[in-house]
């Protein structure tokens, strides 16, 4: 027996419920109507999704993960349909992925122009790439935000867009100003992104070019944490200044040195969709225009 949309939406609502009885009042059914319909759905998933409790029912192991995949598609359903329709809402909704280790400055900065508006709501998650590229396929999140840039081929459902290309330089306290750049990455600390990281491939290759040995004082695969060791005085940071902007413009961190020829790629991915959100479009054309506008930080 094949699913069918009727037979998930009561077993949902005899899952909320928790007793026969009252989902089929609430649902004008005979209750006798609503158990075979159950049964019919938990034959053709092959498992039971509900365990009797008392006067109760609790769900299965296998019941609650129904319950999550049909949540999923009836909101996925009624996002549908109000795409679909056009319908004017008085809060339209963008759902952005923002990989965890990503700068929250540059983060801020992408999320800005919806910032204040009364008719968007921006909802912001974040969590490991696989992660997210799963949930944008799955129509849970429009957009991802990331500095690591998935693999395209013919068959790619994603679209690529690079935002931003930051430099990256060595930030550190303001009394190292004026020391050459070969004497600090040789004599000084260094907070390093970890070695799996584009970022920190580029800078093993500058030490190399230069003959230099660093010191390695701490490594972290999060530009907050980055952040935050460079704030503490745990040595200098290899760094987009972007991450740093509020310690540089304060004075409390400097700019030592830009390192030439590494940079930090900054993108955004979305899906190919027939029906895209319309508020990506515009974000992105915004972030764009305000990135052309306004040198980095």
């Amino acid at each position: 027996m094949s699913l069918n949309l009727h037979h998930l939406r009561l077993f949902r609502a005899v899952a909320r419920d928790g007793t026969l009885t009252g989902a089929a009042r609430a649902l004008n059914l005979s209750q006798s109507a609503l158990s075979t319909q159950v049964k019919a759905l938990e034959a053709a998933l092959g498992h039971d999704l509900f365990e009797r409790r008392g006067r109760g029912l609790v769900l299965t192991e296998a019941g609650r993960i129904a319950l999550d995949h049909a949540e999923a598609i009836f909101k996925t359903a009624k996002d549908l349909s109000a795409t679909l329709k056009h319908a004017a809402t008085a809060r339209r909704v963008i759902r952005i992925g923002a990989l965890a280790t990503l700068s929250r400055n540059f983060q801020i900065g992408f999320v800005a122009p919806f910032i204040g508006r009364p008719d968007v709501e921006v909802v912001l998650r974040s969590g490991a790439q696989a992660d997210l590229l799963r949930a944008l396929e799955g129509l849970s999140l429009d957009v991802v935000l990331t500095n690591l840039v998935p693999a395209r081929d013919a068959s790619s459902p994603y679209l690529v867009h690079q935002l931003s290309e930051q430099p990256v330089s060595l930030v550190g306290p303001p009394d190292r100003l004026g020391v050459p750049l070969a004497d600090l990455l040789r004599d000084e600390p260094l907070i390093l992104p970890t070695p799996e990281a584009a970022l920190r491939a580029s800078f093993d290759a500058l030490v190399g070019r230069l003959g230099v040995v660093p010191r390695i004082a701490a490594e972290a695969d999060d530009m907050a944490m980055l952040r935050l060791l460079a704030r503490a005085r745990a040595g200098l940071a290899v760094i987009p200044p972007i991450v740093v902007r509020d310690e540089l413009a304060s004075g409390e961190l400097a700019d030592l040195a830009h390192l030439d020829g590494i940079t930090e790629v900054f993108c955004a991915v979305t899906l190919q969709r027939r029906f895209p959100n319309p508020l990506v479009a515009e974000i992105l054309a915004a972030f764009r225009e305000g990135d052309a506008e306004a040198p980095p930080a």
